[in-house]
């Protein structure tokens, strides 16, 4: 089950000589074969990393038009999506817009009762109030007939999107770097990422009050693109790595009064927030917003200057959290039950397919995403939203799979359909919920066979006795910040006798381990580790902990900053 990685060759070796054999194994894993590379990764640059925002197909059209509105008053139409991605998107184009002397709105349509993109309601809201200029952020690309119903009643749409794109709506400009013709050199931004090189690119053609903005003043609203490029799990490599290094040091020191109250009710600390603070912490409570509630209170509490409203605001998102995490829960556990009937009637498909009119879309997600980690397969949960159109969220499992190519496969079961290649959304007929497990599995079955052996696990490196874990952290923490395309650095720990085990949390869902070397029970042996939700993320391993038993782990060596006193601790990722 557990791997190590080879070592690499010799060559790669002496050209990364000035670094620790674990650093320049992780250098080299990560496609960095020279020193060169390895410091331009090591050492992001905002000055030399950084491209040029007009570089990007349509941004200087988008660009110029956007300008051209703002000299002109013109009333703009910010409308973003409702998530993690989208609400930070929509709250760095209002500052700009806002240092800009703009005149502007913001709209985030409701995921429950209008659905993720444009709408025509929407669209007529914004007509009535004046727009007739609407720029997306983090959605628009699917939005054909939408975008055509605004440009015909006198209102142009700029789309900026991220998601992969089909028959391109017919906008003003299209600002989506995974359309064909792309040549920019980096094109993995997340929403809020493009929403940023957008702003850039209008301060780089200029507007009458260009002057009155400071040199580098887009710095600051990093914050914002750097939260989502961590939360919308976008490659963290090239620009974005950029972005969300230097996203994280303005977080730190940001006086946005909203994140402020946001680490508080989270209990993070704002002066040393992490990219896991982010992930775990940050993201989930903005995403709980549109999934339980509003998520103009998300909105709203980024942007406030109010204090008093930012404490308001971020401790309604505390609430509505607590009760997204008990109805994800509740979900989950019903797709449990409805899985081990599954299994107990024969083999899972290929690809699984569960829903129920009850299940709230705006969850779905999460649960989808904990189920195809735990089945290593596809998942496709739907549910009803407000307009009665079931709904859901689907996750690949595998990073062979591709839902939008599974899904384009099986067409003629969507309304829409659309995402990346590892997650994605979609809308159902009503009569399309009965066949959709039946039309998936056959689409899985005709599309080209890749390897589809379930996931091994590799370690980066053994940890044996002697060794520090504060040690290898700082060797570590010099590849920080990770996500996508740059994971976490996984460690072995062979053949450990299991001292204690133990369950915490309010539902006992959390796991601790005591454990020395095998045959070694000397009390200054004796380390510890933990894992969150071990079940859902251990699955049956965990059946094998009991005192006095041995195994071998595979784990993270992460700092621990919870309740402010920063330490050093072992998470569990696998167990053999």
């Amino acid at each position: 089950m557990f791997h190590t990685h080879d070592p690499i060759d010799t060559k790669t070796r002496d050209a990364l000589k000035e670094f620790d054999d674990l650093t320049a194994a992780l250098l080299a894993r990560r496609g960095f074969h020279t020193a060169e590379e390895a410091h331009a990764f090591l050492n992001p640059s905002y000055e030399e990393q950084i491209n040029d925002p007009l570089l990007i197909k349509n941004m200087p059209k988008a660009a110029e038009r956007v300008a051209s509105a703002i000299d002109s008053k013109e009333r703009i139409g910010v409308w973003s999506d409702y998530d993690c991605d989208g609400i930070p998107g929509g709250v760095l184009f209002h500052d700009f817009l806002k240092k800009a002397g703009a005149n502007f709105t913001n709209y985030i349509p409701h995921r429950h009762n209008e659905g993720f993109g444009l709408n025509i309601g929407g669209i007529d809201t914004l007509k009535a109030d004046g727009v007739s200029l609407i720029i997306t952020i983090d959605c628009g690309i699917a939005d054909v007939e939408q975008v055509a119903y605004a440009q015909s009643i006198g209102i142009d749409v700029i789309v900026t999107d991220h998601h992969l794109p089909g028959e391109l709506p017919p906008a003003f400009a299209v600002v989506d770097p995974k359309q064909e013709g792309e040549t920019c050199a980096f094109q993995e931004y997340c929403g809020a990422g493009l929403a940023w090189k957008l702003a850039c690119a209008i301060l780089a053609v200029g507007f009458k009050d260009r002057d009155t903005i400071p040199v580098g003043w887009e710095k600051w609203l990093l914050d914002m693109a750097g939260l989502a490029t961590i939360a919308d799990m976008v490659p963290l490599i090239g620009e974005n790595r950029v972005i969300a290094r230097y996203g994280l040091l303005v977080m730190r020191k940001s006086p946005r009064l909203g994140l402020q109250k946001l680490c508080s009710v989270a209990r993070v600390n704002q002066r040393t927030i992490t990219e896991d603070d982010v992930g775990f912490m940050i993201a989930p409570r903005i995403n709980a917003a549109s999934r339980m509630g509003t998520p103009m209170d998300a909105f709203k509490l980024l942007t406030t200057t109010d204090e008093t409203e930012a404490d308001l605001l971020s401790k309604e998102l505390e609430k509505i959290n607590r009760s997204r995490k008990a109805s994800g829960a509740a979900v989950t556990r019903k797709a449990h039950e409805k899985l081990e009937t599954l299994k107990l009637e024969g083999d899972l498909p290929e690809v699984i397919v569960l829903g129920d009119p009850d299940w709230r879309p705006g969850l779905l997600g999460l649960v989808a995403n904990s189920l195809a980690e735990e089945y290593q397969r596809p998942v496709f949960l739907w549910g009803r939203e407000g307009t009665g159109t079931p709904k859901g969220s689907c996750r690949a499992g595998r990073k062979e799979v591709s839902v939008v190519e599974l899904m384009n496969a099986a067409s003629d079961a969507f309304i829409e359909g659309g995402g990346h290649a590892a997650s994605g959304g979609f809308s159902l007929a009503d009569d399309q919920v009965f066949d959709l497990e039946e039309k998936l599995n056959k689409a899985f079955a005709s599309l080209p066979k890749k390897d589809m052996q379930l996931a091994e696990q590799f370690a980066d490196a053994e940890f044996v006795a002697g060794d520090s874990a504060s040690r290898l952290l700082v060797a570590v923490e010099k590849l920080a910040p990770f996500g996508m395309a740059n994971p976490k650095p996984a460690f072995l720990v062979r053949n450990v006798s299991l001292q204690e085990v133990s369950w915490f949390g309010k539902s006992g869902e959390h796991l601790r381990i005591k454990f020395s070397p095998e045959g070694n029970t000397f009390r200054s042996d004796v380390q510890e580790a933990i894992s969150f939700f071990a079940r859902r993320e251990l699955g049956d391993a965990t059946l094998k902990l009991e005192e006095g038993n041995v195994a071998t782990l595979l784990v993270h060596i992460e700092r621990d900053q919870f309740m402010r006193r920063p330490s050093v601790r072992m998470r569990v990722v696998g167990i053999g």
